[in-house]
């Protein structure tokens, strides 16, 4: 299964981080927070990766072109132009990397990536936040109920996207609201390529009008989870991971163990 991250954004909120590489590239334990968020899902074996990128995206590109030479120790012939690398350690990622605009929405970025989902169930996430969600968890409730999408669902701050339930279904889905928050949008998705149908153009935005109609149409579903999840939005949340990384034991690379999921 195909894994969309948004990784396009212009990261203002962390502007004294992205001034000069997108937010997805900064460093948490001297790898980017993107990486980490392609560990969690590679934990679970999901390891085919749509990067939607934008803000600069040559950046990434660079990142995975020059992975192995820039993480690994290198050993370069002049006379020959031999190159060596040595002690590497073999990822079983595929990474498409696709150009979905500077400005571009996220809907539209996601609706930019239709042509390498095809007719597939897909997952979708944000490239700044991590979590140690069970994957595995997450698709088998998806593929339970039968709906068009499902929605990690978390208890964060009351400046995130509130969710409703009645029962597991969502009812209404209202983004960061002005009131004390429930449960509300964690950013992992799984999702059939029926919803590339609520995307209109590169203007939408995912969680606005296609999230709002999915609820209303009762096609969204919440895996509610009350464990670690952690945007990164701010100087103050990339200490708090960077600090998470330095004790040793970072939540978001500690493989759940698989239980039965009662729906």
């Amino acid at each position: 299964m195909k894994t969309i991250i948004l990784a396009g954004g212009l990261g203002t909120r962390l502007s004294e981080k992205t001034s000069d590489c997108p937010k997805p590239m900064v460093d948490v334990g001297g790898r980017p927070i993107l990486w980490h968020i392609m560990q969690l899902y590679s934990l679970y074996d999901q390891n085919e990766f749509v990067l939607a990128l934008g803000y600069k995206s040559e950046i990434v590109k660079q990142y995975f072109f020059n992975f192995y030479a820039m993480n690994n120790d290198l050993s370069v012939n002049l006379q020959t132009g031999e190159t060596i690398i040595h002690q590497r350690e073999l990822l079983p990622w595929t990474i498409h990397m696709v150009d979905t605009g500077l400005h571009t929405q996220t809907g539209g970025r996601l609706k930019r990536c239709k042509q390498w989902i095809g007719n597939e169930r897909f997952m979708m996430t944000y490239g700044d936040g991590l979590s140690d969600v069970n994957i595995d968890e997450l698709i088998d409730f998806h593929c339970s109920h039968g709906k068009l999408a499902t929605v990690l669902s978390v208890r964060p701050p009351a400046r995130f996207g509130e969710l409703k339930f009645e029962e597991q279904r969502i009812d209404s889905f209202m983004e960061k609201p002005q009131i004390e928050a429930g449960w509300i949008n964690g950013g992992f998705f799984v999702l059939e390529p029926e919803i590339f149908d609520y995307l209109e153009d590169d203007k939408t935005i995912w969680e606005r009008s296609p999230l709002e109609r999915l609820a209303q149409d009762k096609e969204l579903m919440g895996f509610q989870h009350t464990g670690f999840w952690q945007p990164m939005d701010t100087l103050r949340e990339w200490r708090y991971l960077q600090s998470l990384w330095e004790s040793g034991s970072p939540p978001w690379l500690e493989k759940k163990v698989t239980h039965e999921l009662l729906v």
